[in-house]
């Protein structure tokens, strides 16, 4: 089994607002043939942040040899979901994904709740033969009561309704090992999101290492507070050990696609988007 190679639209997300269509013309050429939509306002455009009709983005993916194989969604609640998935269903894409969601740590009710509303979210795609996933970053990982958040959204939430999308690099980021969320949720997990760390960042690569207070509940502004722009890299130029994610994750039944995501870069951003994807090229395992 290989992992086929995205690229979540959030990498190129000032390019998409300049030259939309130049935009995904240029990632077809630079060799990504699977994409994950990026954060829009769904509630405005039910589709992929286009503007455009299911029928026309459809045919410009195809025309492209493009396909959309995922989306994270904004607002995602369960009352808002029909109209998003009755586009994504003629578009042909199946996942439909929360990038994250912030909450007091300290408020069990809250976080049950919460899950609550992320199954009634998996029912509504169960439904219609489709998935719904939760993205995690690092805060996922603080500890509550002895579990992680992460654990506790894996409790509260029904296997069969609700997927993970794992992004190593922000598990890695949290002081966890990757490769044991790949196996302890290799039932669940159903996408790879993959970033880099670069060689001789001033951060430590645990956030929860003088850099967040593990004990402190990590709000919107603590979250984006930690987040340096120079703590990331192209992907593949990077110290995270990468193969040996793909490799954990290619014993996963259900994952199919490892998407590369770049947050921040020094690179004009599809200049960006090509090199992670030629340093890519080097891992085994992957399918192009």
């Amino acid at each position: 089994m290989s992992l086929k190679v995205g690229i979540q639209l959030y990498s190129v997300r000032n390019s998409l607002k300049q030259d939309p269509g130049g935009t995904l013309e240029a990632l077809a050429e630079a060799g990504y043939r699977y994409l994950e939509a990026a954060n829009h306002n769904a509630a405005e455009d039910p589709g992929v942040g286009f503007g455009l009709s299911a029928k026309e983005m459809k045919a410009r993916l195809d025309d492209l040899g493009l396909s959309i194989i995922g989306s994270h969604i904004f607002p995602w609640k369960p009352e808002s979901l029909d109209p998003v998935l009755d586009y994504h269903q003629e578009i042909g894409n199946t996942r439909i994904g929360c990038a994250m969601e912030f909450f007091p740590y300290n408020d069990l009710d809250h976080l049950r709740r919460l899950c609550d509303a992320f199954n009634r979210a998996g029912e509504l795609c169960k439904e219609r033969g489709m998935q719904f996933y939760y993205h995690n970053h690092y805060h996922e990982f603080q500890k509550f009561g002895g579990k992680t958040v992460y654990e506790l959204l894996a409790e509260y939430t029904e296997a069969d309704l609700v997927f993970l999308e794992l992004d190593t690099y922000w598990a890695a980021r949290a002081g966890v090992n990757p490769i044991d969320i790949i196996e302890k949720y290799q039932d669940r997990l159903i996408l790879l999101h993959q970033k880099d760390f670069p060689e001789g960042a001033s951060d430590p690569l645990n956030l929860f290492d003088g850099i967040v207070d593990p004990e402190r509940n990590i709000d919107f502004e603590v979250f984006a507070g930690a987040g340096n722009p120079k703590s990331f890299t192209e992907i593949g130029t990077g110290v995270l050990p990468i193969q040996d994610y793909i490799d954990a994750a290619n014993k996963a039944p259900q994952v199919e696609y490892i998407i590369l995501e770049q947050d921040h870069t020094r690179l004009d951003e599809l200049e960006s988007v090509r090199v992670s994807m030629e340093a890519f090229k080097r891992f085994s395992g992957i399918a192009l």
